[in-house]
């Protein structure tokens, strides 16, 4: 089984730019498809982005589009969210999940207007 470890989160001001780590522990993501989740209070934890490592092909929620960017890099066997032009709206406990397995511990992400 593959442990995730995440970082980066913070407070940023409404507009800027904050980036995402999910590192795996223990085994490479291999095959696996690698999602981006977040939950503000008194919310539905949503969608955010997806990975397939096999073949890097991504998927955003429309909320995000123009303005996200999920990325892998294998050495460090590590997947990125790249946060632009941040809204109040992104304001959250992030979470990085392996499509059908393990969950992050979460991150937040706090965006001020």
């Amino acid at each position: 089984q593959v442990q995730l470890v995440e970082s980066g989160g913070g407070l940023v001001q409404a507009g800027g730019s904050l980036r995402l780590s999910c590192t795996a522990s223990g085994r490479t993501f291999s095959s696996y498809i690698i999602e981006w989740y977040r939950q503000a209070p008194g919310k539905e934890r949503e969608f955010v982005a997806r990975i397939r490592w096999s073949d890097d092909i991504t998927y955003y929620v429309n909320s995000v589009k123009g303005r996200f960017t999920i990325s892998r890099d294998s050495a460090k066997k590590t997947v990125y969210l790249q946060m632009n032009s941040l809204k109040s709206e992104d304001t959250g406990i992030y979470y990085c999940h392996i499509l059908g397995g393990s969950w992050g511990q979460g991150t937040q992400v706090t965006v001020s207007s």
